[in-house]
């Protein structure tokens, strides 16, 4: 052929191998249509940590490329679709493809991937709550508004909402979380999603005073172990788990960031470190004694 091309392309299978030929076909300026059967582009490649014999990253390999291909202006993506006809002859042909219906907007995609956590295939619908506004009274209504209008309603601090609640409630009780959701139009999968996500959040009620044992690399070596043991011994109770009259809730954390006051644990906002297990009766015995009154560590 020869003068400017005309006319355009149709790649179909959206692999490393198509990739590369819809942007060369693209670079001579020609419309390229790629096609895939697969809800996105890769193909198998984009499955693989690394490619034989080499060695290489096979994403280090194939992001270039996905970057290329979606910002081309001569590339038009087409995938979840099927090849289902061709007809004509060389340099006009007429290809019918079948694009499966995705049930989300695509060009409101942000990647998320909460249609995927929520798809009604995949999981059991839960129907063992009053679907309808969350209605609050007295106490409980004046903290979680209070909050709201401390962060203004405003959903982008919604992480910070979730910390005061916590902070208040020494959880996150439902009927708030289902509160947070409607107030500030935040889909409630999102909400349980950060409340589940960061450890630092808990759907059940803990103690009075967290106690947080590092169990990291450093504190390891020097008896974090032992340390874990000692509380357990001394509470009565694992890791995990909240005493009977709600005043110590002990977890294990891997870092604490104090390595060089190893072995190290918290009480609330109270540091302990290089702690010997013979400390441990005493330390626990002050908060015993506040009875939730406060801190128990010596000013």
């Amino acid at each position: 052929m020869s003068g400017k091309p005309v006319g355009s392309a149709l790649v179909v299978g959206a692999g490393i191998g198509g990739m590369q030929a819809a942007l060369d076909l693209a670079e001579s300026g020609i419309k390229v249509y790629l096609v895939d059967t697969k809800p996105s582009i890769g193909g198998v490649m984009a499955k693989l940590d690394k490619t034989f014999p080499t060695n290489d990253c096979a994403m280090c390999m194939m992001a270039p490329k996905l970057v290329e291909i979606g910002r081309h202006k001569d590339i038009e993506i087409i995938t979840l679709a099927d090849v289902e006809g061709i007809e004509g002859e060389p340099g006009n042909f007429t290809v019918k493809v079948k694009k499966r219906p995705r049930y989300v907007d695509e060009e409101k995609c942000t990647g998320c991937g909460l249609c995927t956590a929520n798809c009604p295939v995949h999981n059991r619908i839960r129907t063992d709550f009053t679907v309808g506004e969350v209605r609050l009274e007295g106490k409980d209504l004046s903290t979680l508004v209070g909050i709201l209008e401390k962060y203004e309603y405003k959903k982008e601090f919604l992480v910070s909402i979730l910390q005061d609640i916590d902070a208040g409630y020494r959880y996150l009780p439902e009927i708030a979380i289902r509160f947070i959701s409607q107030k500030l139009d935040v889909p409630l999968s999102q909400v349980f999603n950060l409340a589940t996500f960061y450890t630092a959040f808990s759907l059940v009620p803990r103690g009075e005073y967290k106690i947080s044992v590092c169990l990291g690399t450093a504190c390891h070596v020097r008896g974090g172990a032992k340390i874990m043991e000692s509380l357990e011994r001394e509470l009565g109770m694992a890791a995990g788990e909240t005493s009977k009259d709600m005043l110590f809730s002990l977890e294990a954390v891997r870092c604490i960031g104090c390595c060089g006051l190893a072995p190290v644990f918290t009480v609330n906002e109270d540091l302990y470190g290089k702690v010997t297990q013979t400390q441990v009766p005493k330390i626990m015995e002050k908060y015993r004694k506040s009875g939730g009154n406060g801190s128990g560590k010596d000013a």
